[in-house]
């Protein structure tokens, strides 16, 4: 029935691939292992490039590129039209609403104030913070709505480029 031969055999079997692995992982360490030695000490780096420091205040500064009022001033409403076409998904523009509030009027208009439309509690607690919809709030918001109102129902990223936010913002100021 069961002899020494199939004991050998199916301890074979196992042994051999294992063995086999072994040797690879000690054949393969021994010809590129990291560090010295391959056994992961530290190896002293081979050169080294100086950087100046470049004043990280003075270019953070100078990055971040015009003020808001500065971009608003000469907004393209035309411009924020087409870029009105990310926010089309959640609002309407006829005075209706639908995931979102409508945004007719909405620059001036006061925060959270359309009767019809079921607001997060976030977006009514930021009400009594900053009460009007101003082109500065507007922007505010529209950068980054979830880190500008906490707890509100928006999940869009926000308009990083200030252009963008101008433009968007002239063109809610002409919807009346």
């Amino acid at each position: 029935m069961f002899n020494t031969m199939t004991l050998t055999k199916a301890a074979g079997a196992i042994i051999a691939p294992l063995l086999l692995i072994m040797l690879v992982s000690w054949g393969a360490s021994s010809l590129f292992g990291v560090g010295e030695g391959g056994h992961g000490e530290e190896s002293a780096q081979a050169y080294t490039i100086p950087v100046a420091d470049a004043g990280g205040d003075a270019d953070a500064a100078a990055d971040a590129g015009p003020d808001f009022a500065t971009v608003y001033a000469s907004a393209d409403a035309a411009a924020g039209e087409k870029g009105f076409s990310k926010c089309k998904a959640c609002h309407k523009i006829d005075g209706s609403d639908s995931i979102g509030p409508h945004l007719n009027g909405v620059v001036g208009r006061a925060v959270a104030s359309d009767a019809a439309f079921a607001y997060s509690d976030g977006m009514k607690a930021h009400a009594t913070e900053d009460p009007t919809w101003t082109p500065e709030a507007l922007e505010h918001f529209l950068l980054n709505p979830k880190a500008a109102v906490k707890g509100t129902k928006m999940s869009f990223a926000g308009l990083p480029k200030v252009e963008d936010r101008a433009n968007l913002i002239a063109y809610l100021a002409t919807l009346q």
